[in-house]
């Protein structure tokens, strides 16, 4: 929050000039549509405020004054403006304006929730329940647990992306980590092997060809063994989120050699990605919260059966893959079906609404043994 508004004052004299205070788009649209227009009136959610803002009880709300003019002289005087207190999104932020709800041929009896994130909502979707880790499995990866508060007790754990009360669920810690890159990885590759495709004149035929690389790696892939994966590289192609984030690593690939074929190299990227993943559940583990199963949401989860098979294997637990094609959306319902009176909780709503789960990859334990030691390498050369 405050090193973007910082930046937005010093780039433009306008918005320096009438900037009165700091509102995430996930809180300004609930004001909008409920006809909140009062700045001490509108709800802040619990979720954006700990994970981006860092909010926190302890420190009375938010960092202060002091803390903020050190990230830049700009933001002398926001600190009065912004917020104390937060909500979590089982609560209604308020109901449709008649505004909105003659726009969206709605009654002005509809209750709007208080916002979260996307990975937020979807973890709650995809049912989670504490000691699961939910994968929202894209581009790249958004990581959620929850943990109850006699788990967590005074535990702090370093290198991730916040720890918020009542972020995830009420009543329970939501910690949240990731991977800056995972599907863009397996993308950057494939592009790199069609650059020749840019002489083809048939665009037609150029798509068509583009469209069958990755399947075609991941089956050729899938057909070497664990023990001939001589190829070791990093996941840092868009630098690291987690653990310990720094967006100034980069990728490697080691050990090629004159046999390393295309399907070998996509198959030591899928490895990569894993053993990032696993690098995550290993922080956790350190630290003393434990990890029983993960689930996956999102397109890699739902198309990639090569992939979600070689992360079971790294991670050596099972993986269930949610049913839902929107796990967002729906842990977005359930959450308003509780702050609308519907359900007493956001645990009832997941229970009435969860939709279960299509798929579970279980790991194979010869491949588990053998990538316990390939991650060893991985650890190394993330090392040098």
């Amino acid at each position: 929050m405050g090193q973007s508004a910082a930046r937005s004052s010093r780039e433009d004299e306008a918005v320096k000039a009438k900037a009165t205070s700091w509102v995430e788009y996930c809180d300004w649209l609930p004001a909008l549509i409920t006809g909140t227009t009062g700045l001490k009136d509108l709800k802040r959610g619990r979720c954006a405020a700990g994970h981006k803002a860092m909010w926190d009880p302890e420190w009375n709300g938010l960092p202060d004054e002091k803390f903020l003019t050190t990230l830049g002289p700009e933001l002398a005087g926001l600190r009065d403006n912004l917020f104390e207190e937060t909500y979590t999104s089982d609560v209604a932020a308020g109901t449709l304006s008649p505004e909105w709800a003659e726009k969206l041929g709605l009654s002005t009896d509809v209750v709007v929730g208080v916002s979260a994130f996307d990975c937020h909502m979807g973890a709650v979707g995809a049912e989670i329940t504490p000691n699961t880790l939910v994968r929202a499995i894209g581009t790249s990866t958004c990581d959620i647990l929850v943990a109850p508060y006699d788990e967590m007790k005074d535990k702090l754990i370093p290198g991730i992306c916040g720890q918020v009360d009542g972020s995830v669920i009420p009543g329970m810690v939501g910690l949240e980590a990731g991977q800056s890159g995972f599907g863009d990885i397996y993308a950057w590759f494939k592009n790199v092997l069609s650059w020749p495709l840019q002489f083809l004149d048939d665009e037609a035929q150029r798509k068509a060809i583009e469209d069958k690389i990755l399947p075609a790696l991941s089956e050729e892939a899938a057909k070497v063994p664990v023990e001939e994966s001589t190829i070791v590289a990093t996941d840092w192609l868009n630098g690291r989120r987690t653990p310990d984030a720094d967006q100034t690593v980069t990728g490697t690939i080691a050990g090629l050699n004159l046999g390393s074929s295309a399907p070998r190299i996509f198959r030591a990227l899928v490895e990569a990605t894993a053993f990032g993943s696993r690098a995550i559940t290993d922080r956790f583990a350190e630290h003393g919260i434990e990890i029983k199963e993960v689930v996956g949401i999102g397109g890699v989860a739902k198309k990639s059966p090569f992939v979600m098979q070689t992360m079971a294997d790294v991670l050596n637990m099972p993986i269930k893959v949610s049913v839902s094609e929107q796990a967002m959306a729906l842990g977005a319902a359930m959450f308003a079906a509780v702050a609308a009176g519907v359900y007493s909780s956001v645990e009832e709503a997941q229970s009435a609404m969860g939709q279960g789960f299509e798929k579970t990859y279980y790991p194979i334990a010869e491949n588990a043994a053998q990538y316990n030691e390939i991650y060893k390498r991985y650890i190394e050369l993330g090392k040098i």
